[in-house]
C-alpha cells in the first residue's frame, strides 16, 4: 500500500517533532515485507573519523583525517570514506545517538544489538530475531542469517529461544567457502541422512516419554529446517557465493566484511529476509589512525558503499533496511596511545533503503561531538525506527518463558524525519 497525501498531511500536522505519527505507522506495516540487513562493527566506530568530523576542532580533537564532499552537497563524510561518500544521497545519518553513561562492551553490546536496556539474569532477542519472530516467515531458506564471527552478546534470540538464533553462515572470504552442515559429508549420501534423521526420531519418541522438557521440543523445528536445507537446492544456490561474478566481488573487496555484504545481498535477494554481518577490531584504545587507515576504514567503506549501490541497481534498497551501526562512539579527545576511548553520549548510526530519507542528517553535537546539541535519539528511538520500517507493530509484547512480558519497543518513538 502506498502513502496517500492525506497521510503525508498528517504526518505534517504531527510535526517532526511529535512522535506519535500514526500515518506513518499504518503506511510502513502495510507494506511489503522487508528485509534487513543489520551491518554491527564491534567495539564502536569514532563518531568524529566516520559522520561526524570537525575539521575546526583542536588537533588533539580532529584526529588526522580530512572531511571529504559526497554526492549530496553540505554534507562530508571521512577521506577514508570515497565510496561511501558516492552513494550519501540514499543514507540518512543519525548524528544524534545516545546511551548516555552505558560504556561497557558487554552492556553495550546487547543494548545496541536488541534496543532493551541490559538487566541481570535476561537475555533479550536480537532486532532480527525479534523481526522473524514477529513476522513468522516460512521459507526453505532460514529467515535469519549470521554472517562471519558474533561478538559480545545481544545478537542471538535470547529469550525468544534457540528457534530464532540466526543460521551462521560463516566466513564467505576463505578460499574454498562452503556452509558448514549445509552440505553433507564427504563419503555421506542424502538416504544416508534420512536414516539417520529417522533415527533420531525415535531417539526424541522415547525421551519425551520420560521427560517432556520444554527445551527439547523448541528444537523440533530448527531441526526440520535444517534437513529441509540439506534437500533443497534453493538453498544450497542463495549460499553460493562462488556464482558470484568475479568482477563483482572484486568490487565488493576480497575482504571478510566486504564478501560478508556481498553475501548478505546474494541472501535478501534469495528471500532471507534478516542478515546480520558482525565486523570486529574498532576497540581501537591504541593506534587508532593507523588501524583506521589499514584495516578498518578501507575494507568496509569498499563493501558497504558497494552494497547500497547494488541494491540500488538491483530494485532491492527499498524493500531492504541496511543498519550500519556500533556499541557507542569513540572519546573526542586522542589519548596517549593515539587511540579514542568508549563514548556512549553521542555516536552515529547510518540507515538506507527500508523506506528511509537519504540524503541527509539527523540530529547534531556540539563542537568537539561529544554532547548531542539537537535532536537527540536514545536507543529505544532507534529500535522504535528499525520496526517501523519493518512493519512491526510497536506495541507488541512477547513473554518469556516464565510468562515474563516484555515489550518490543519499550517507551521509544521512531524518528520521522528518517522516513521519505
Amino acid at each position: 500500500m502506498h502513502s496517500t497525501r492525506r497521510d503525508f498531511l498528517e504526518i505534517g500536522m504531527c510535526g517532526l517533532g511529535a512522535l506519535t505519527l500514526p500515518a506513518l505507522l499504518r503506511a510502513q506495516t502495510q507494506r511489503k515485507d522487508r528485509s534487513l540487513i543489520f551491518v554491527w562493527l564491534a567495539g564502536g566506530p569514532s563518531q568524529l573519523d566516520t559522520y561526524d568530523m570537525k575539521p575546526d576542532a583542536p588537533s588533539e580533537i580532529r584526529g588526522e583525517f580530512k572531511p571529504i564532499p559526497t554526492n549530496v552537497s553540505g554534507i562530508q563524510v571521512c577521506e577514508l570514506m570515497p565510496k561511501t561518500a558516492s552513494v550519501m544521497d540514499k543514507i540518512a545519518v543519525l548524528r544524534s545517538v545516545t546511551s548516555f553513561d552505558l560504556g561497557s562492551h558487554e552492556r553495550s553490546s546487547r543494548y545496541l544489538q536488541t534496543g532493551v536496556l541490559p538487566v541481570p539474569n535476561m537475555d533479550f532477542a536480537s532486532f532480527g530475531s525479534v523481526y522473524v519472530k514477529e513476522k513468522q516467515f516460512k521459507s526453505e531458506l532460514p529467515p535469519y542469517v549470521g554472517v562471519l564471527k558474533p561478538v559480545e552478546r545481544g545478537w542471538g534470540g535470547g529469550f525468544l529461544g534457540p528457534n530464532y538464533d540466526p543460521f551462521l553462515a560463516g566466513d564467505p572470504n576463505e578460499k574454498n567457502y562452503r556452509v558448514r552442515d549445509l552440505l553433507p559429508p564427504l563419503g555421506v549420501s542424502l538416504d544416508r541422512i534420512g536414516r539417520r534423521r529417522e533415527i533420531l526420531n525415535e531417539l526424541n519418541a522415547s525421551w519425551r516419554a520420560v521427560d517432556n522438557e520444554a527445551k527439547l521440543r523448541s528444537y523440533d523445528p530448527a531441526v526440520t529446517q535444517a534437513y529441509n536445507m540439506v534437500y533443497s537446492e534453493k538453498v544450497v544456490k542463495a549460499f553460493d557465493i562462488h556464482q558470484e561474478p568475479d568482477k563483482l566481488r572484486d568490487a565488493y573487496g576480497r575482504t571478510q566484511i566486504g564478501q560478508g555484504l556481498l553475501m548478505a545481498r546474494r541472501l535478501v535477494e534469495n528471500g532471507v529476509k534478516a542478515v546480520s554481518v558482525w565486523m570486529g577490531g574498532w576497540d581501537t584504545h591504541a593506534k587508532h589512525f593507523e588501524q583506521s587507515k589499514t584495516m578498518l576504514m578501507p575494507p568496509l567503506d569498499q563493501g558497504f558503499g558497494m552494497l547500497i549501490e547494488d541494491l540500488a541497481q538491483r530494485g532491492l534498497l527499498e524493500n531492504t533496511l541496511v543498519v550500519q551501526i556500533g556499541e557507542f562512539g569513540r572519546t573526542p579527545e586522542i589519548n596517549k596511545e593515539a587511540g579514542r576511548d568508549h563514548w556512549p553520549k553521542a555516536f552515529s548510526v547510518a540507515l538506507a533503503g527500508g523506506g528511509i530519507k537519504g540524503g541527509q542528517l539527523i540530529g547534531a553535537t556540539d563542537k568537539h561531538a561529544a554532547e548531542v546539541t539537537d535532536r537527540p535519539i536514545t536507543v529505544e528511538d532507534l529500535s522504535a525506527t528499525l520496526f517501523t520500517s519493518l512493519g512491526v507493530e510497536l506495541d507488541r509484547v512477547n513473554h518469556t518463558p516464565e510468562g515474563r512480558p516484555i515489550s518490543i519497543v519499550n517507551g521509544g518513538k521512531p524518528v520521522a524525519e528518517a522516513f521519505a
